[in-house]
């Protein structure tokens, strides 16, 4: 039996992505150049909401999008071909300090593919990750630099995010098992 319950709602996520991206200000006000990275999907709407509310407040960032599809470590035993989208960044790496988006850090193992595939397009002076969501039970030891939400689960819960732009919703729910 699996118990559901809403943990964010639409003006808790709004909130969350308003404080990520003043602790991102914050943190990286003397940092040059700084770019947004999404990983898809989710990632992807995360880095363009906190990205649009740090363009208000400096003008030298810069935004791109992160397909890892084929980077994952489990690529062979999803028994599904992956729908690839494509990877968008359009400025150098190089140097760059880089923040990564997801919206949920689990085991750590979407974090580690989207690090081998962003290094791929060059070699970043710096990368962070930013999340909605971190859930603990990690197999990696990767942590988040800019937390929105830490929930306490089990390996067996499923943490579910919903945003405007993939899902035409939103919400957070944490499904325990």
């Amino acid at each position: 039996m699996s118990d559901s319950q809403i943990v964010l709602r639409e003006s808790d996520i709004q909130h969350k992505i308003q404080r990520l991206a003043a602790q991102i200000l914050e943190e990286c006000a003397d940092v040059q150049p700084l770019g947004f990275v999404g990983i898809y999907n989710r990632g992807v709407e995360l880095a363009k909401r906190v990205f649009d509310l740090v363009k208000k407040k400096r003008e030298d960032v810069f935004f791109g999008t992160l397909d890892i599809s084929l980077y994952r470590d489990d690529f062979d035993n999803r028994g599904d071909i992956p729908t690839l989208k494509s990877s968008d960044i359009d400025f150098d790496l190089q140097g760059c300090h880089v923040v990564l988006f997801d919206d949920v850090l689990f085991t750590g193992r979407t974090t580690r593919a989207a690090i081998d595939a962003l290094t791929a397009y060059g070699r970043p002076s710096c990368i962070q990750l930013a999340t909605l969501v971190d859930r603990g039970n990690r197999e990696l030891p990767i942590s988040a630099d800019y937390v929105g939400e830490t929930l306490e689960t089990s390996r067996e819960d499923y943490v579910h995010v919903r945003l405007q732009g993939p899902d035409n919703e939103e919400s957070v729910s944490l499904i325990k098992s």
